[in-house]
């Protein structure tokens, strides 16, 4: 990791861009990926803790099926809202002003639900908490994409990203935690959900006192004094940029979304978002189904242990893998790359006889299908929307992507209970490892971003507004 360096300033006769390419990494840029992971944590802990606790809500409030899977998929559903939403808001007026408002939506929702006094009241504040979990998917992606420089934009981004392992691991401590603690089951779920709130409230500050991205503020807002003034402060100096000559962009929605160009991006990105989420929030909201499936006696609390050791034992070692490895390797190879061996993993599972009747070999494999998925497409689906895009659509594609993804989410949540009823397990997992060879063919319409600037990997849209601004005095 690049550290400030005692010395002259370096030249000054470089665009906004240029000097955010080359700043080297400080104190400001660890905050600013600190900042925005505590907010992605408590995404991924409210969005998979339901999990475990629809099972105890079910049986306390003698749901039906039907009633199970909307409560368990409904998240989701109100998170692809807030991801499409909020994502051409802060396209519109900032990253700065959503960024605060999101995560205060967060906190809000976790609370409420930890309140809710019936079904309906509970599936309400739970679609109030998605949408401030879409919302700060795009927002929190894009803002660390565009502090970061060249060099590490991948290693900073997949940061903020791999603290939803953190969510998951946390999920399923706090859900044992509680069961084994012999209180009641309707307080316990009401526990889990609430603590969702926690470190939601403690970003709030802090994300309102984050400075605008100096890339959006100079090229969109046409605020580059405010710009510069950022970039200066958080290099101590070691980075100026140069004064005056920027030209303020500004995104036509309509027009971005009728280019042909930008229509084969959004089926990269979007397309590859749908795919893995479709498998990775089915398998894991679904886990408890699953492993009752292998192992039919095997009581809540065992089979949230299983889950604990699987996320604990292989997907928190590839999301630590894919942030160090991440810009060595190349993000779109690495997206193929964790794509294929999911797929694998898969067939393997379904096609080897006895795999999904016994312990052992069913979560070492299973236990492997997700390395690859952390190490591969789970975070890069998340990168890569934030590098290939215009500045002034970032925020809008990256939620068309997040939210994309999110109905792949909403689907594979809902519909993994009907596929594995029909085709059973085997069947099931066989049809996920056809749709990672599927992310392999819309992976390859993506350009390689890794080690290149945001400002020539992420061009204009064809035609965009061009507003001239007057130079910086």
């Amino acid at each position: 990791m690049e550290t400030v360096s005692a010395g002259p300033p370096a030249s000054s006769g470089r665009t906004i861009g240029e000097a955010m390419d080359e700043a080297p990494l400080s104190l400001f840029h660890l905050k600013a990926a600190v900042t925005a992971a505590m907010g992605f944590f408590t995404d991924a802990y409210d969005l998979f803790i339901i999990g475990v606790a629809v099972t105890l809500i079910s049986a306390e409030w003698h749901l039906s099926s039907l009633q199970t899977s909307f409560l368990s998929s409904a998240t989701l559903v109100a998170t692809l809202v807030g991801a499409v939403v909020f994502g051409r808001l802060a396209d519109l007026v900032g990253r700065k002003k959503v960024y605060w408002l999101v995560a205060a939506i967060m906190a809000i929702g976790a609370l409420a639900t930890a309140l809710a006094p019936g079904y309906v009241w509970l599936v309400a504040f739970r679609l109030v908490l998605g949408l401030g979990i879409g919302g700060d998917y795009p927002v929190s992606a894009v803002l660390a994409s565009e502090y970061a420089n060249r060099r590490r934009r991948g290693l900073l981004v997949s940061l903020v990203f791999s603290s939803q392992a953190a969510g998951l691991v946390i999920g399923p401590v706090v859900a044992l935690a509680l069961l084994a603690s012999g209180i009641s089951h309707d307080l316990a779920w009401r526990v889990m959900l609430g603590l969702g709130a926690l470190p939601a409230l403690s970003v709030v500050y802090l994300r309102s006192r984050m400075p605008e991205s100096p890339r959006f503020a100079a090229s969109v807002l046409g605020r580059e004094a405010e710009a510069r003034q950022a970039i200066e402060e958080y290099s101590h100096g070691v980075v100026r940029p140069v004064a005056g000559g920027a030209t303020r962009v500004a995104g036509s929605f309509r027009r971005f979304l009728s280019t042909p160009h930008t229509l084969l991006l959004l089926l990269g990105t979007a397309g590859s978002w749908f795919l893995v989420d479709y498998v990775y929030y089915g398998n894991t909201i679904s886990s408890p189904l699953i492993l009752r499936g292998v192992a039919p006696h095997a009581t809540l609390i065992q089979s949230t242990a299983w889950t604990l050791i699987i996320f604990t034992l292989f997907a928190v070692p590839g999301y630590i893998l894919a942030l160090l490895r991440i810009d060595r390797i190349g993000h779109r190879r690495l997206q193929w790359i964790g794509f294929l061996g999911m797929a694998v993993c898969f067939a393997l599972i379904a096609l080897i006889p006895g795999v999904t009747g016994t312990v052992a070999p069913f979560l070492l494999l299973y236990g492997i299908s997700y390395f690859f998925t952390e190490f591969g497409p789970n975070v890069t689906t998340f990168v890569i929307p934030t590098e290939v895009y215009g500045v002034a659509e970032r925020t809008t594609a990256h939620g068309i992507s997040a939210g994309v993804g999110k109905l792949g989410a909403f689907l594979g949540v809902g519909l993994f209970p009907l596929v594995s009823g029909g085709f059973g397990l085997s069947g099931t997992l066989l049809f996920c490892g056809a749709l990672g060879l599927l992310g392999i063919a819309l992976t390859r319409v993506l350009p390689e971003p890794s080690g290149r600037s945001l400002e020539s990997v992420g061009l204009p849209t064809p035609a965009p507004v061009l507003v001239a601004s007057k130079p910086a005095a």
